[in-house]
């Protein structure tokens, strides 16, 4: 289900615990953590969407958690030509997507990576809510970032926040890609194949 720009709906969901942290997932057999998200279906409010993906990627009902706030608009990101299927091609640009804010009431324990046979995630924790967005794969850095800053708004209302600007985060990544030059480069002088770090 695409819209008439090419892009498909899509929830995002960001969890958190009683310490404001947020749910951080690593992908299946993959090196980049993200939160969980999915395709809205034919017929589904966003809200319905949110709940159907809470429960298939991470295992928790809607007695899990209580809503505390979800993007005002849709946030968009293209999607890279070589990640998309050479069938629609064209056709399909990318995911637009309303974001929830979740307060978890439930217990670590009921958390279930595999509630369906097709599991989304293979490893999980807790982070501090500004989570590393060089771990995130590149193309959704931004959205991920204003996502984090709107609702950020609403989880610590009344009090002071300290919102990354897009720029910080972007000079971050310049700084660990260069560092992670640096440390190649210098492996490679000493005759040492050892790879330090792989690109998310």
């Amino acid at each position: 289900m695409l819209d008439r720009e090419g892009f498909r709906p899509n929830v995002g969901i960001i969890l958190v615990n009683q310490r404001n942290q947020v749910w951080w997932g690593k992908r299946v057999n993959e090196h980049s953590w993200q939160f969980p998200q999915g395709g809205i279906k034919y017929g589904e409010s966003p809200e319905q969407a949110m709940y159907r993906e809470l429960h298939e990627e991470i295992g928790l009902k809607p007695e899990h958690v209580k809503i505390l706030g979800r993007t005002r608009d849709w946030l968009r990101y293209e999607v890279p030509d070589h990640f998309i299927k050479r069938d629609i091609r064209g056709h399909y640009r990318g995911q637009k997507q309303i974001w929830f804010l979740l307060r978890m009431v439930a217990r670590d324990y009921d958390i279930s990576l595999r509630a369906t046979d097709h599991p989304e995630f293979d490893a999980w924790r807790w982070h501090d809510y500004w989570v590393p967005l060089d771990t995130v794969i590149e193309f959704k850095r931004e959205v991920y970032m204003q996502a984090l800053n709107e609702l950020a708004r609403v989880l610590f209302r009344g009090r002071e926040v300290d919102v990354p600007s897009s720029h910080t985060v972007k000079q971050r990544q310049r700084e660990v890609r260069y560092l992670r030059h640096v440390v190649r480069h210098a492996n490679d002088s000493q005759g040492d194949n050892v790879v330090a770090g792989e690109e998310p």
